[in-house]
């Protein structure tokens, strides 16, 4: 992606004493960022060539467990090292840290300097080029939702996370009153993301006392992912400031409205033509287009993992809470899996709304996008519209209740096997095997001292 900062304008700023720190950030599983701060003349001389780290921190749990029974790497292996190797496109200031810049690194193994297959960043680059061989791009965008609290993650973090009081009293959706009364953590998140080259667009409260949501303006989707995350690791860092925890817990109490990742997507040709739409067309919708969502709906169970990676992320998926139960389609109606948005309109998308704030973009943009090349590629035929209240429509899939169910899908799944790679999904299925323990509908403490910040 186009970052804001140059390499010759980086060294310009080390040398006249405005940068003294270069982040160098990989993306783990959990869609974190992880990585190394440098001397910022260490970095200019040598690092920004490629560094290292070791390979468990793409085969841990939230709260940092070597996790045994990864083929990638083990005690029996050594735990050796990565390259990270600086995307140096990605170089951008961090204005709400003093002196610093980031850059964010791919993965490569350390021995044939070959890209690691199930590395998150990897893993949407391979859908990436699959689709520009057909001649085409994705555009996309990210709703990142959240919960601001009363207290810092210190003071909640002694007391056990309880109890646990949101900044607001009630439900704060599209209300100007109760969102100024939160300006003093909002504001900064906006300008510095924004000075960051994040184009930020807005934010607002969300349907719950204490929830936002940030919306960041749609890029192509590695640019996506990488705004997603730099975003939702400055939210946590500017709260953290201002003196709040901020959580992208999927569903951090029972009787909370939990928190989503909804994706946008559409796909454009060479010569930046939506070829999704089709104006002599049902809805605008192109046959392509059609074809790609006939995918998606086909291939969204298998892809649920991708999108609820938690025992806690499948608690939000609950009748009449907008997350959605069945993967159906729709036209403009938020009780569906898969939102129809921008009808009439050359911004026509498909908008998916399984995704928990819990997800890896990176992870889910690429299940999106394998699932819509196959439909494409299948030409698979796409059924009419469902209308109404779809929590008790007949027909459509269901969305798998829990992990479990997920986990075996995925498993079981020939098209991953294939889109994505054995070694990869049985990765993945792994990570999803250690976190199964423990299902119950009710938000645990456990759940809440594990995930509250890490998530």
């Amino acid at each position: 992606m186009a970052g804001t900062l140059t390499f010759d304008a980086l060294k310009k700023a080390v040398s006249n004493g405005e940068i003294d720190t270069v982040l160098t950030c990989i993306i783990d599983m959990q869609g974190r960022l992880m990585g190394k701060r440098f001397h910022a003349q260490h970095f200019i001389d040598s690092a920004y060539e490629e560094t290292h780290c070791c390979n468990y921190l793409l085969a841990t749990d939230l709260e940092m467990y070597t996790v045994e029974g990864y083929a990638s790497t083990s005690w029996a292996g050594g735990y050796g090292d990565y390259v990270m190797k600086p995307d140096l496109e990605t170089l951008r200031p961090v204005p709400w840290l003093e002196g610093t810049a980031m850059v964010l690194c791919d993965l490569l193994d350390h021995s044939t300097h070959k890209p690691v297959a199930h590395a998150p960043r990897a893993l949407l680059k391979a859908q990436v080029a699959k689709l520009a061989e057909m001649g085409l791009s994705v555009m996309a965008a990210t709703e990142l939702e959240f919960f601001l609290f009363e207290k810092g993650f210190e003071e909640l973090r002694k007391s056990g996370y309880r109890p646990l009081e949101p900044i607001s009293g009630y439900n704060e959706d599209y209300s100007i009153l109760q969102t100024t009364r939160e300006e003093h953590v909002m504001r900064p998140i906006r300008n510095h993301l924004y000075k960051a080259g994040i184009p930020i667009e807005n934010s607002k409260g969300e349907a719950e006392s204490g929830q936002e949501e940030l919306n960041i303006r749609y890029a192509p989707a590695l640019d996506t992912a990488d705004f997603h995350t730099i975003a939702k690791n400055a939210v946590k860092e500017i709260a953290h400031m201002q003196g709040h925890a901020a959580s992208f817990m999927a569903k951090w109490r029972p009787d909370k409205v939990g928190s989503a990742t909804h994706v946008h997507q559409s796909l454009w040709d060479s010569s930046g033509t939506n070829v999704f739409v089709d104006p002599d067309k049902q809805h605008g919708m192109s046959e392509l287009m059609q074809n790609y969502v006939a995918g998606l709906i086909k291939y969204a169970p298998e892809s649920t993992y991708f999108f609820a990676p938690y025992i806690n992320s499948y608690k939000r998926f609950q009748k009449g809470s907008f997350a959605p139960t069945k993967t159906a389609w729709s036209v403009d109606n938020r009780t569906a899996g898969f939102r129809l948005c921008g009808e009439g309109t050359k911004a026509l998308r498909i908008e998916c709304r399984i995704g928990g704030a819990d997800l890896n973009p990176y992870l889910a943009i690429a299940a999106q996008l394998a699932a819509g090349i196959k439909g494409i590629e299948d030409k698979l035929p796409l059924g009419p519209a469902t209308d109404g209240d779809i929590y008790d429509a007949t027909g459509g899939n269901e969305i798998p209740i829990n992990l479990r169910d997920a986990k075996d899908l995925l498993k079981s799944s020939s098209f991953f096997r294939e889109a994505f790679g054995e070694a990869v999904v049985d990765h993945y299925v792994r990570a999803a095997e250690w976190e199964i323990e423990d299902f119950d509908r009710a938000v645990t403490d456990y759940e809440i001292a594990r995930g509250f910040e890490r998530a």
